[in-house]
């Protein structure tokens, strides 16, 4: 039993082609919705990637633009082939056509699918890259003249600024590393000396922040330095502390700046997804109906079209029998006796060995005449 079965007549399948013409072409604007998408995600993970660890979280962004870019290619031949199909004698020059793009229609709309779904089980990877990258990038923050990493400073700088974060979990991270260059240390002074010589590491460590922690919001000057100290000002009231630095960490804050992207791209990503599907169901309804008018042979007739010609379970197992019997024509015989040599082929002479023997018996005859003649 046919899944989804419809009648049409002959105007009603003139006006599913329309219909179908006019969706294909709506469809190759979401194509470059896609695409552009694509691009922007990739551009907004390229600013912040120096505090990453690892740039394969692009694949998403990847798969957008190349999704976006098969939805135009694949949306502008639809609108031909549906536009075709409103008469039947240019459906025939479609109709080997028709089985192969729906088929791969159907795959790029499980493209389109997968895509929606990475926008939302890519936030734990992201979410790990950030926090490595962050602790990375913090760690190299002093090396302003180094190549490669002297850049590291402004990156960070501006991140904190613009995000209003302060460290990687939160400002206290800035006290586990050396953020400011031993170039820029007096190593007269004895208490910077005994600062080094106190850390296994030989590291000078204080509970200090960048200046870029600091809080635009805050009513009096920025307390950065000696942040651990109860005697300043700073720790003596909670309010003030809030409001002189940043309390949230660098990697919640781009966790939530990226999770708000992906997700609206991911939204988008699933409606454009469910659009296309409708487009395919109607191309499949219009394709089922215009081959049963040519069985028919009067176009003007009345012709059935459905999703599945059979039922879906029949359908399945067709499709397994098919695949089953293309892997039988690549088995190779496990006949131990294939190549072994029959007695018949033993006895049988080479046709060579037939035509000296018959050459020799000629020259004997030949011979014999010649002696008895003479």
């Amino acid at each position: 039993m046919a899944v989804g079965k419809v009648t049409f007549t002959k105007a009603e399948r003139e006006k599913l082609a329309e219909v179908l013409w006019l969706l294909n072409w709506i469809s190759v604007v979401t194509g470059a919705i896609l695409f552009g998408m694509g691009i922007f995600l990739k551009v907004e993970i390229q600013k912040w990637q120096e505090v990453m660890s690892e740039q394969g979280i692009l694949y998403v962004p990847h798969m957008l633009i190349t999704t976006g870019l098969a939805a135009c290619g694949i949306n502008y031949l639809g609108s031909k082939i549906c536009l075709d199909c409103a008469d039947t004698n240019k459906f025939l020059r479609w109709k080997l056509v028709m089985m192969p793009y729906i088929i791969c229609t159907f795959f790029f709309t499980a493209c389109v699918l997968a895509g929606a779904l990475l926008c939302y089980s890519i936030r734990s990877q992201l979410e790990e890259s950030l926090y490595l990258g962050l602790r990375n990038a913090m760690h190299y923050y002093k090396d302003t003249d180094t190549p490669g990493r002297c850049y590291l400073k402004r990156t960070l700088d501006l991140l904190q600024i613009q995000f209003q974060c302060c460290g990687n979990t939160g400002y206290r991270d800035w006290f586990q590393v050396q953020w400011i260059s031993s170039r820029f240390l007096d190593m007269t002074n004895s208490d910077v000396v005994d600062r080094l010589r106190s850390n296994v590491e030989g590291k000078y460590l204080m509970d200090s922040v960048p200046f870029s922690c600091c809080s635009s919001l805050s009513p009096r000057p920025c307390v950065q330095h000696r942040l651990r100290s109860s005697s300043e000002d700073f720790g003596s009231d909670g309010q003030n502390q809030q409001l002189n630095l940043w309390r949230r960490g660098c990697r919640q804050a781009l966790l939530d700046h990226y999770t708000g992207i992906m997700q609206s791209i991911g939204l988008t990503v699933f409606l454009i997804w469910l659009f296309e599907l409708l487009v395919l169901t109607g191309v499949r309804y219009l394709q089922t109906a215009m081959e049963n008018v040519i069985r028919l042979g009067d176009p003007d007739s009345e012709s059935d079209g459905w999703i599945l010609e059979k039922s879906l379970a029949e359908t399945a197992c067709y499709n397994f029998d098919i695949i089953k019997n293309l892997g039988k024509c690549y088995q190779v015989d496990d006949d131990p006796n294939i190549n072994v040599p029959t007695a018949a082929a033993e006895q049988e002479v080479p046709s060579q060995q037939v035509q000296v023997q018959v050459q020799d018996q000629v020259q004997v005859q030949v011979q014999d005449q010649d002696q008895g003649t003479s």
